[in-house]
C-alpha cells in the first residue's frame, strides 16, 4: 500500500526543488563567466606625458608684480588616468635650452590625487572639462623686480612642462620675459588641482 503524501508536504518539496534549481543555475552562470558586470579592483594608473595635452590659458590675472595663469592638463587617451603633485616647469629659449632656474613649488594647495576620465565618448572626443582635465596655477614674476646682474633678462620662447612623475616633457610656445641666469626664481607652480573652466 502506497503512503499518501500530504499536499502541504508536496508544496514545500516543490519550493525546495525550485530553489535548488535556481541556485544551481546561478552557480553555473558564475562558472561560465555570465554572472554580470563587475567593478575592477585595479587602481587607475598615472597619466603619462603621451596621455595628456598640456596647454596654457593665456587669460591670466596680475597682482603684486606677477601674472598668474592656469596651466592645464587634458587626458586625450582612451583610458582614465591620475595626476598628483607638482608639474616640472621651466622657461625655454628658441634653441630649446632652459632659461635660468626651474619653477619653485608654491605650497598654496595640498597635493591631491586627481582622476582624469578619458576624453573619448560614445559620440567622439569631448572638450576640456572637469572630468578629463586638471590645472595648476603658474606664477610668472615680472623680472624687472630683479637686478639685471642677477637675472639677465631675456625673452623666453615658451615653457617646458613635465607632468607629475614623468621624465618626458611637453613644450608650450608662449613668449614672455624671463631670466637667463640661475638663482632668481621667476616661475612658481602650485600642485595639480581639479580643473575649473574660466570665462
Amino acid at each position: 500500500m502506497r503512503a499518501r503524501i500530504h499536499p502541504l508536504t508536496m508544496t514545500l518539496w516543490s519550493r525546495v526543488v525550485s530553489s535548488s534549481t535556481a541556485l544551481a543555475i546561478v552557480a553555473a552562470l558564475g562558472v561560465w563567466g555570465l554572472s554580470g558586470p563587475t567593478v575592477s579592483s585595479a587602481s587607475t594608473s598615472s597619466c603619462t606625458t603621451s596621455d595628456v595635452v598640456v596647454w596654457l590659458n593665456t587669460s591670466g590675472s596680475g597682482a603684486a608684480g606677477s601674472a598668474y595663469y592656469n596651466l592645464n592638463f587634458t587626458n586625450l587617451s582612451s583610458h582614465s588616468c591620475t595626476l598628483e603633485g607638482y608639474p616640472g616647469v621651466s622657461g625655454l629659449s628658441l634653441a630649446s635650452t632652459q632659461l635660468g632656474s626651474s619653477a619653485a613649488r608654491n605650497a598654496a594647495h595640498t597635493a591631491t590625487l586627481i582622476t582624469l576620465a578619458s576624453a573619448h565618448t560614445a559620440t567622439g572626443l569631448a572638450a576640456s572639462n572637469s572630468h578629463n582635465s586638471a590645472t595648476a596655477i603658474l606664477q610668472i614674476t615680472d623680472v624687472s623686480n630683479f637686478s639685471a646682474s642677477i637675472c639677465g633678462q631675456v625673452t623666453a620662447a615658451g615653457l617646458r612642462v613635465y607632468p607629475p612623475g614623468q621624465s618626458v616633457a611637453k613644450v608650450i610656445p608662449y613668449p614672455f620675459v624671463g631670466c637667463s641666469k640661475s638663482g632668481s626664481r621667476y616661475l612658481h607652480i602650485e600642485a595639480i588641482q581639479k580643473y575649473v573652466a574660466t570665462q
